[in-house]
């Protein structure tokens, strides 16, 4: 008898609330989702990501490169330096958080474009420099560099590194270079950068191929590098590996604008407009110059 009195009132307790819950108009105050207030409240918002930012920072580094070679004094600096080693550390903790097909499966949004370019030039003196990248050319008789191919010149510079991402840096330069290949102090330097020995090796395997299908005048400032990029992709705003990237480098080295991934209608214009820019800039810079 004492046993059964807990069990009855419990039963009558659980009575109770089913007929409370039965009752209309008490469904507001549950998380069932199936009131009309509860709804509206889970109702799906606007999708942020249907929309891309511009691009909302200088890209780039702080120090003016050089194509000599740092030294070990140089990398020992380096190294010890507090701020230099606490910034590696936290860009490796990112990247330990990413799969291995992170990127790829990136490109399902958006095509792998993070941002938008873009439709006018940075200013000089908020811009960084484009980084010393070294590679072999399709002769491969010699290293070069880009510091020592773009100083005192206006360049536009592609980052291949997939089939897909010369589709998208074709987007973004055909226009620039049918209009400005032919001046003098305009060129389009192309970096087949491949971070991974084994591509690298199987595309050392295969520059005659692409020796043929790069134009003769191109030759000589198309780069094959195997360059570790790992701590400069940030910097860069290379967040995918599969994508292409846009670079336009005054003569100074800074980078004055760059584009990702497919390009858009505005964005082919903006690289044409701002390179017809830098190149009138640079040809009454040097008439000033020149000895009368």
């Amino acid at each position: 008898m004492f046993v059964r009195a807990p069990v009855r009132a419990r039963w009558q307790e659980t009575a109770n609330l089913r007929r409370f819950i039965q009752r209309p108009g008490c469904a507001r105050y549950l998380t069932s989702g199936t009131d009309e207030s509860v709804k509206k409240s889970t109702k799906a918002l606007p999708d942020d990501d249907l929309t891309l930012p511009f691009l909302q920072r200088p890209l780039g580094v702080r120090e003016k490169p050089s194509p000599v070679l740092k030294t070990w004094a140089d990398t020992r600096e380096e190294l010890m330096d507090q701020e230099t080693r606490l910034a590696q550390r936290k860009h490796l903790m990112k990247e330990a958080t990413k799969g291995y097909f992170t990127d790829l499966n990136a490109t399902r949004k958006h095509g792998g474009k993070t941002w938008i370019a873009p439709n006018v030039m940075i200013r000089e003196d908020k811009a960084l420099y484009f980084p010393n990248i070294i590679g072999s050319g399709l002769d491969r008789k010699s290293k070069k560099h880009t510091t020592s191919i773009c100083e005192g010149r206006i360049s536009v510079i592609s980052m291949l590194s997939t089939r897909m991402s010369e589709i998208h840096v074709n987007g973004f330069t055909a226009p620039t270079n049918a209009r400005f290949l032919s001046n003098p102090l305009y060129q389009y330097v192309q970096i087949n950068l491949q971070e991974n020995l084994l591509k690298s090796f199987l595309v050392s395997l295969f520059l005659s191929s692409i020796a043929k299908s790069v134009p003769p005048e191109l030759h000589p400032t198309y780069l094959v590098s195997s360059q570790n990029m790992e701590f400069l992709r940030d910097q860069l705003g290379m967040m995918n590996k599969h994508v292409g990237y846009v670079y336009l480098v005054d003569s100074n080295l800074k980078v004055r604008w760059a584009g990702c991934a497919d390009a858009k209608v505005e964005e082919t214009d903006a690289l044409e407009r701002c390179t017809g820019v830098l190149l009138n800039r640079l040809e009454k810079k040097r008439s000033v110059k020149a000895p009368q």
